[in-house]
């Protein structure tokens, strides 16, 4: 998990649990997801230090399933963020610093005190 962070250049949060992450070797990129469940009230700090691009929109629905995503949340035993109503979501960078192509963040509220973070790249 560690070394798909620091690829992913964020600091997982010391209050983070539930940290799940995956490298999918591709044929020119590689795919790289993280996902963690920190208390919804450290969400925007988190989100301060990625510096996105442009304010995270709300998705209030769920988006059709027409295809597989290219690096699957499921794969980590986690729903998709695209199954999920009421996400926050964006482009955090695209280009990214170093080797970093592009990355992704977005937001679910699992309960009412917690919110879990996924994070998608490619490198």
């Amino acid at each position: 998990m560690e070394s798909v962070a620091k690829t992913l250049q964020v600091h997982v949060p010391p209050t983070a649990t539930d940290a799940r992450a995956a490298h999918q070797k591709g044929f020119q990129d590689d795919g790289l997801i993280l996902a963690f469940v920190v208390p919804t009230g450290e969400v925007d700090g988190f989100l301060g230090q990625l510096r996105p691009e442009r304010p995270l929109r709300l998705r209030e629905q769920p988006w059709a399933a027409e295809g597989k995503p290219a690096t699957p949340f499921a794969h980590l035993g986690l729903p998709e963020p695209e199954s999920l109503a009421n996400v926050r979501e964006g482009q955090v960078c695209a280009p990214c610093r170093d080797e970093l192509d592009w990355l992704k963040v977005a937001v679910a509220r699992v309960d009412d005190r917690s919110s879990r973070v996924y994070l998608r790249g490619a490198d």
